[in-house]
């Protein structure tokens, strides 16, 4: 065995006589006094006291054991058959530190993030209710705030993902028998639409094939003759890469008396926004989009208008966790008690945001503009064809690219994760199996990224049958950086 094959526990390759070897020196550890193992003290694996655990490369990710493959086989066998052999069962069975693989997430989320936001996960905790964390919470709101581009008191992340946003919005607005419309172009609009018929509420579906945005004049004519109260879209479509701009449905609301209530899980902080601007009544977001901090928290801004609709609610909201009027009693003025926040993730929150408006919000859409168009320029050079035809309905941080036939959607996932360690999404619902997702958001929209996937991308088509023009898509990708770059030394 090489010692490659050592520390990498796919490649290891153990006969039959050195897996006795391994059990006799497991059984000689166990009989041994393990530092550690003491009453109170953290267990330690046994078998890194007879060096087997370097030996085999046992990774580090609970609950998981290395395949061995032994001489002469044709199975793997799976290491906790050596433990179960010795009648070790899995109440006692050893678990290893965690020590996950390092991914470039290239997915529609959540993305890679910004070291300095790991260091931020890493400092002291703190109580929700100290002193200091309050002075903390109120600076995740200022930049929460700037970054929404809005002065809504009602500024705060829920502890929740972009769906518990999605939640949040429907729940507070509606009440049995109201009447709603949703603009559904994919599965995360579609989810807002179930949230609306799940509160007992007459909510409208008008719809429009994947890759598109639904017309405006489609909801007004659904709207026709109705009392309509709420009026919701997804800015950013996760599920098809669609962008949908928000002006004709503000106009929209303002004709039928309507909130709008936008979702921005996938286009805040990489998408041109501003909340006051464009006057939106209820707007959430996610934290491990575009914002690049983990998973964990919904961003979410009221209007004055829709603080308002709150007030005069003849009934209680579906949702106690869900009320935003008892869980701003935690984020308002009073700092009241309302439920034990993820302390270390408002931290990971508060630098991520930090970091966005250290950049600034036009270079960072721009960042994101920039580095698709590239993206794009060196899929269309490969031959490759996108679901979202029209340029204008292009979302900027996912792209959804067509699978060709004959190609396995899954194996060039895998290919790509096993060889370069690059994740991307495969597509799901209507477009399951027809397209990949691939995320340029947030940390992950850079340069380097694209040039890197694009390479990685051609080689692992070619490998599964795909032609595609050797290096066509990299030099695609380099002019179109190179226009760009051109066309601002003129501008400046």
């Amino acid at each position: 065995m090489s010692s490659e094959d050592a520390t990498n526990p796919v490649a290891c390759s153990y006969g039959n006589s050195e897996l006795a070897f391994f059990s006799n020196k497991r059984k000689r550890a166990r009989s041994q006094k393990i530092p550690g193992n003491a009453p109170g003290s953290l267990p330690i694996c046994p078998l890194r006291a007879c060096g087997d655990c370097a030996k085999i490369g046992i990774p580090a990710v609970a609950g998981s054991f290395p395949e061995i493959v032994p001489a002469g086989g044709s199975r793997p066998v799976n290491a906790a058959y050596v433990l179960e052999k010795e009648g070790q069962n899995a109440m006692t069975q050893p678990i290893g530190e965690l020590n996950p693989p390092v991914r470039l997430m290239l997915t529609p989320g959540p993305s890679s993030i910004d070291p300095r936001v790991y260091r931020a996960m890493a400092t002291t905790l703190v109580g929700h209710m100290d002193p200091w964390f309050k002075g903390c919470m109120e600076e995740t709101q200022v930049l929460m705030r700037q970054i929404f581009q809005t002065e809504n008191r009602v500024t705060m992340p829920l502890s929740a993902s972009g769906s518990g946003g999605i939640e949040a919005s429907v729940l507070n607005t509606l009440e049995e028998g109201d009447d709603g419309i949703v603009a559904v172009n994919g599965v995360f609009s579609e989810r807002m639409y179930e949230i609306g018929i799940r509160a007992s509420s007459k909510v409208i579906k008008v719809e429009a094939p994947y890759g598109k945005p639904v017309d405006p004049e489609d909801v007004r004519r659904a709207a026709k003759g109705k009392k309509i109260k709420v009026i919701g879209l997804a800015h950013g479509e996760t599920s098809t890469g669609v962008v949908t701009g928000i002006e004709a449905y503000r106009k929209l609301a303002d004709e039928v008396g309507a909130l709008l209530v936008v979702d921005t899980v996938a286009s805040l902080a990489a998408v041109p926004l501003h909340v006051d601007r464009e006057r939106i009544d209820i707007c959430f977001s996610g934290s491990q989009k575009a914002i690049s901090a983990p998973p964990g928290m919904s961003p979410i801004t009221v209007s004055p208008a829709a603080e308002e609709v709150f007030r005069k609610r003849k009934t209680k909201v579906q949702s106690w966790y869900f009320d935003l009027t008892t869980a701003m009693n935690y984020w308002g003025k009073d700092r009241l008690y309302h439920h034990t926040p993820p302390i270390t993730l408002i931290f990971a929150l508060r630098e991520a945001m930090r970091l966005v408006m250290e950049e600034g919000l036009e270079a960072r859409w721009e960042r994101h503009r920039t580095n698709q168009l590239a993206l794009i320029a060196g899929l269309e050079a490969m031959g490759l064809d996108l679901l979202v035809k029209n340029p204008a309905d292009r979302l900027p941080t996912v792209t959804a690219v067509m699978i060709p036939g004959g190609v396995d959607d899954a194996k060039v996932r895998n290919q790509l994760l096993d060889e370069f360690n690059i994740e991307i999404a495969g597509g799901f619902g209507a477009v399951k199996g027809k397209i990949w997702r691939v995320g340029l958001m947030g940390y992950c929209s850079q340069k380097a990224n694209v040039l890197l996937f694009l390479a990685a991308f051609e080689k692992v088509l070619l490998d599964q049958g795909c032609r595609v023009p050797s290096g066509a898509g990299v030099g695609a990708a380099i002019r179109s950086y190179s226009q760009v770059e051109t066309a601002a030394a003129v501008s400046r």
